[in-house]
């Protein structure tokens, strides 16, 4: 049976806490926030990367990021959906104001033609437009768990991520972990565990462009209506905006409404949008759920996804996911639910000069969870060596409450 890309199991468990190690590698570091230039506002996932390196990261909530390098720093550039790119000279406390994109209306008038059809030429092209030769990616993941408005949990790693060629599918990708850590809640009433399946291999099960049986499964095609959207840029290149919405019924799993944003000159996917249809909520939970504990209710409210893709000169690749499950859950005879979030985050912050495939032994299964092997939080310079997504104010707030456990 089909499943949502990110699967989750609720089990009543105390997990272990482990020791650590640490590297030595990056010595050079910028940090900064971006901000939208006409409100002020903080701009979250914003892509920022060195000029001429494969060196990366995004902005988190707060608008804020840290980009690490094995060399001095000169320019920094940042990209964003709907926004101008952004080039500006390295300096150590970076504020940078992004200016919205001007779509002109030349440009929009001759955004046309039937918009299933353009989905689908960009499914035809996928194999010319997906990276050719096999890479080994360097990432970032991050996952949480909120009990109503307190984080309950935390793990992040650091992963290497063998990605072949598109011909292959998903079936030769591969990801290892090469550093990580866990922290959970010590309270007892918040024993009910929350276990997000997959981990860094969520790099392979998110590449929706590669494995195109999940959202673009050729039977589910005419289940879908397609309708164009207002254009927009990513960074400086128009895209087709294309809207996907369900309107029929597969017979055993839910239906997506996405959004996809193609690259109008290469018709190449550079972003999807993705939320799972709620109307059959029975339909959604074997989507999302694994495993739960006998008496023990799951009611899914929502469940999204974002994909950003970068285009490295006319082929893409993965370079960012997000996703969200939010569900309630109850005991049975009891009056009130408790609301859980689980968010998962991974970005390529470094692509290898050799794609070196991983050994088997070494492989991080796609059924593997990432609170089962990852140690304690412990060291404060644990990531000094890489490069992370930052984390926000209010998670920094809530590891101090949880190291102290309260």
């Amino acid at each position: 049976m089909r499943k949502w890309l990110v699967i989750i199991l609720l089990a009543l468990v105390t997990l272990p806490l482990r020791g650590q190690v640490d590297s030595v590698r990056l010595g050079y570091a910028v940090k900064g926030t971006v901000l939208d230039a006409h409100t002020g506002r903080p701009l979250e996932s914003v892509h920022v990367s060195i000029p001429g390196r494969h060196l990366a990261t995004v902005t988190n909530a707060d608008g804020d990021f840290i980009l690490k390098s094995d060399r001095t720093i000169t320019d920094v550039e940042f990209s964003y959906l709907g926004y101008k790119t952004v080039r500006q000279k390295a300096s150590a406390k970076m504020v940078v104001r992004m200016q919205r994109g001007t779509l002109m209306l030349s440009e929009a008038s001759i955004i046309a033609g039937d918009p299933e059809l353009i989905v689908k030429a960009a499914l035809r092209r996928l194999e010319e437009t997906y990276c050719t030769q096999p890479e080994l990616l360097e990432c970032f993941y991050r996952e949480t768990v909120q009990k109503r408005n307190r984080y309950t949990y935390v793990a992040e790693a650091v992963a290497r991520l063998y990605k072949y060629t598109f011909e292959w599918g998903t079936t030769r990708d591969a990801a290892a972990l090469e550093k990580s850590r866990v922290l959970v809640s010590p309270r007892k009433r918040d024993t009910l565990a929350v276990k997000t399946m997959g981990g860094p291999n969520q790099a392979i099960t998110h590449d929706l462009i590669k494995d195109t049986d999940v959202l673009f499964y050729e039977g589910d095609m005419d289940l879908y209506s397609f309708r164009m959207e207002m254009p927009s840029y990513i960074g400086d290149r128009l895209q087709f905006v294309i809207s996907m919405t369900p309107v029929g019924e597969a017979p055993d799993y839910a239906l997506y409404h996405a959004t996809l944003y193609i690259d109008r000159e290469l018709l190449t996917f550079t972003r999807i949008e993705a939320s799972l249809d709620m109307a059959d909520k029975d339909k959604a939970t074997k989507m999302l759920l694994v495993k739960k504990p006998i008496g023990l209710r799951f009611f899914p409210e929502e469940a999204t996804l974002v994909m950003n893709y970068r285009l490295d000169g006319e082929k893409c690749r993965l370079e960012y996911f997000k996703s969200i499950i939010r569900f309630d859950c109850d005991w049975r005879k009891r009056l009130f639910k408790t609301r859980y979030s689980v968010v998962n985050e991974l970005v390529v912050t470094d692509v290898r000069p050799e794609a070196v495939p991983i050994p088997r032994k070494e492989r991080f299964d796609l059924r593997d969870v990432l609170n089962d092997k990852a140690p304690e939080f412990q060291d404060p310079d644990f990531w000094k060596d890489y490069n992370i997504i930052e984390p926000t104010e209010s998670l920094e707030h809530a590891i101090g409450r949880l190291k102290k456990g309260r």
